[in-house]
């Protein structure tokens, strides 16, 4: 049920997300939903792998590259969903930032965020 709950949350912030950022476009509420899921599997599958490989590149930059693989990783993910519009690179940035501050303030909200 938590997983359930986790990834409607998700979709709402893809939702609201791509309201406040123009260069992002989401069509309905499926395909912020399947954006939310291929996006999920993505962070669990693909970005540890990226993570690591750029570990180097992340220790100089202080951390700031991880910004670059989240990037990535919206874009990548945008492929797979149709319905789902990346504009360009900076947005896709941008978009993950935004993303992750609301679902940060979503989660706590429900009480997700408990210790």
């Amino acid at each position: 049920m938590k997983i359930i709950i986790k990834l409607l949350i998700s979709t709402v912030a893809v939702m609201l997300s791509a309201y406040l950022l123009p260069g992002i476009g989401v069509e309905n509420f499926f395909s912020a939903l399947g954006f939310a899921v291929v996006l999920a599997i993505i962070n669990y599958l693909i970005k540890p792998l990226f993570v690591f490989i750029t570990l180097p590149i992340t220790i100089i930059t202080f951390g700031l590259f991880l910004l670059v693989i989240n990037g990535l990783m919206v874009m990548f993910a945008g492929l797979f969903v149709p319905g789902f519009t990346v504009s360009g690179f900076f947005s896709a940035i941008v978009f993950s930032i935004i993303l992750s501050i609301i679902t940060f303030i979503l989660e706590s909200m429900t009480g997700l965020r408990k210790k």
